[in-house]
């Protein structure tokens, strides 16, 4: 097997001669906390989507980076190995905690300035089936790129070259890809068929050989050597513009010089003995989990002594989604362009008041589930230093794959998020989900999200990190993950692993399962005898990826439904 090993061993002993006094100008540099003793063990725990990203994230650990310096190599890392999801074509949102201080970075993807409202109807006004989910038009401008070197430029303390370079060998070395990414890549030949030139491009991968990827390596040295300059106004920008010209696509170089990652104000509220560190819009993920977890404890009463994924535990949950959903469908977008009413909407008294309207006996109609205001696919990965900082980050390029669109002569996928803006008011996207003008399409405007990467603390201190891809599943998921956990006494592991379902507002009586996790029959059944069609949802659910504090040891735990890898990483005094 093709090993990265051999650029960190060379890299990092040069950043360790660097971390003492002789760093580049433009290079941030921060000495560990104080606080931390040098006689005492540390550790520091991992939970990344697959192998490769596991083992960047360790060697940057032992090479004396922080929880930014991995997040940002694995980001990396995973754009060449991670082929379904991870990318620097797409874009997404990461949760810090440093120092004793949260940080939210937003790497949402945007419109380009040519997008408009109207710009997958037909002239009957009805939706133009693939539109916005296959071909160069449904990609936004990417921005993970930006996002990674933001988060460095304020957190980080290894050289960024030193953190792209193990993506480089990967790409250019190759690796070797797990059977379940081969078969996925070939069983996404006839969604994209000719329109793109997707399978061209990585239908020769196969389980039994490295598979390398030039282009890409050639992009991602000159990501290395200089930054964002090269993504959004060098030479790989100019690859994107001429793709885009050739294919049919929206985003010019003007689009790209404008592309900016924004430092939000992370969403904060007590719950129980935690503080909740939840993403602010354009996630939708940080008020919906907060309305979940928040609503449930509202309802104690009804959920006492209701067994774990009974039917009356599944009902329960499903009427709350319902009253989440609306108010997501209703009042959020892109901060810059509509009014959130965030604060109302995670407000204990407005929770309260959803609580009491879940009918706990039978299943509430829509005309009954209305805003209450008055007026697939993904990736996570979760990091905890030996310092206790932690990044939770979440970045995707929506559906798996994308749009389809390799950028030729660059070697990556571009996304296809436009398909996240409400296409039609009224009409679901690919994943369900209904909108309406709050997240309409407009030129330069972000994309509404699902996704969630969340930190709880307790006393000031990393309690649990936690994520996970899955569209509008994503933050259904955090939140039965949270309460198998602390609710159910489940560990790490058995609470990733256990069976989900979720619920969406409409069809107001559908619930689906997991796929490869299927609820007992019996419980289908008696969800029947309810009201209720419980079916296999139409993909896996999201592989969840969790680093949990247990007496004061950290417990990692990747999701089996995938291949990711978790792990502890002790250090010696002497580290």
């Amino acid at each position: 097997m093709i090993s990265n090993r051999r650029w960190l061993t060379a890299a990092f002993l040069a950043a360790s001669f660097w971390l003492a006094g002789c760093s580049p100008a433009n290079e941030p540099v921060d000495a560990a906390p104080a606080s931390v003793a040098e006689t005492t063990e540390r550790t520091a725990a991992v939970a990344i989507p697959d192998k490769y990203g596991a083992q960047v994230a360790e060697d940057v650990l032992r090479a004396g980076g922080n929880a930014v310096d991995a997040a940002v190599a694995v980001g990396f890392s995973m754009a060449v190995t991670f082929i379904d999801a991870g990318n620097i074509g797409g874009g997404g949102f990461m949760m810090i905690y440093m120092d004793g201080t949260p940080a939210f970075l937003d790497y949402r993807e945007a419109a380009a300035l040519a997008a408009h409202r109207d710009m997958y109807l037909d002239e009957d006004g009805e939706v133009i089936e693939n539109a916005s989910l296959i071909g160069a038009q449904a990609a936004g401008v990417p921005g993970t790129v930006a996002g990674l070197w933001e988060a460095h430029q304020r957190y980080g303390r290894l050289p960024w070259k030193d953190l792209v370079m193990p993506a480089v060998e990967l790409a250019e070395e190759g690796f070797l890809p797990a059977q379940a990414l081969v078969d996925d890549i070939h069983s996404m030949k006839d969604w994209f068929g000719d329109a793109t030139g997707f399978y061209d491009h990585f239908g020769s991968i196969s389980a039994e050989q490295p598979f390398r990827q030039p282009e890409l390596g050639k992009t991602l040295r000159r990501i290395a050597e200089h930054g964002p300059e090269d993504f959004y106004r060098g030479e790989t920008a100019r690859l994107i513009v001429g793709e885009m010209e050739r294919s049919n696509g929206l985003i010019t170089a003007e689009d790209l010089e404008r592309y900016r990652a924004v430092w939000r104000e992370p969403l904060r509220t007590p719950w129980r003995s935690y503080e909740i560190l939840a993403a602010p819009p354009p996630s939708s993920g940080g008020f919906a989990l907060i309305q979940l977890l928040k609503m449930k404890d509202y309802l104690a009463d009804h959920f006492d002594g209701v067994p774990h994924n009974s039917p009356q535990y599944i009902h329960l949950v499903a009427e709350m989604e319902k009253r989440v959903f609306a108010d997501r469908a209703e009042y959020l977008g892109d901060p810059d362009y509509v009014d959130n009413p965030i604060a109302r909407l995670i407000a204990d008294d407005y929770i309260a008041q959803r609580a009491r309207q879940v009918n706990p006996d039978e299943i509430s109609q829509l005309d009954a589930v209305q805003p209450g205001l008055e007026s697939p696919d993904t990736t996570h990965y979760s990091i905890v230093d030996q310092w206790g900082n932690a990044v939770s980050n979440t970045y995707t390029l929506n559906w798996e794959y994308g749009c389809g669109v390799v950028v030729e002569g660059a070697g990556f996928l571009l996304n296809n998020e436009m398909d996240d803006f409400s296409v039609k008011p009224g009409v679901p996207n690919i994943f369900g989900v209904v909108g309406g003008s709050a997240n309409e399409i407009q030129p330069g405007k972000r994309m509404l999200s699902s996704m969630s990467p969340t930190i709880l603390l307790r006393d000031g201190e990393v309690a649990m990190v936690v994520g996970t891809p899955g569209g509008s599943t994503i933050f259904t998921s955090v939140f039965q993950t949270i309460v198998n956990v602390l609710d159910y006494g489940m560990s790490p592991f058995d609470a990733v692993a256990a069976t989900r379902f979720h619920h969406q507002l409409l069809p107001p009586d559908l619930i689906t399962y997991s796929v490869t996790r299927p609820m007992p029959p019996a419980t289908i059944s008696l969800l029947g005898e309810m009201g209720y069609r419980a079916e296999p949802h139409a993909w896996e659910f999201g592989d969840v990826q969790i680093v949990w504090q247990k007496d004061g040891e950290w417990v990692p735990a990747s999701d089996p439904r995938d291949r990711g890898d978790s792990r502890v990483i002790s250090f010696s005094p002497a580290d």
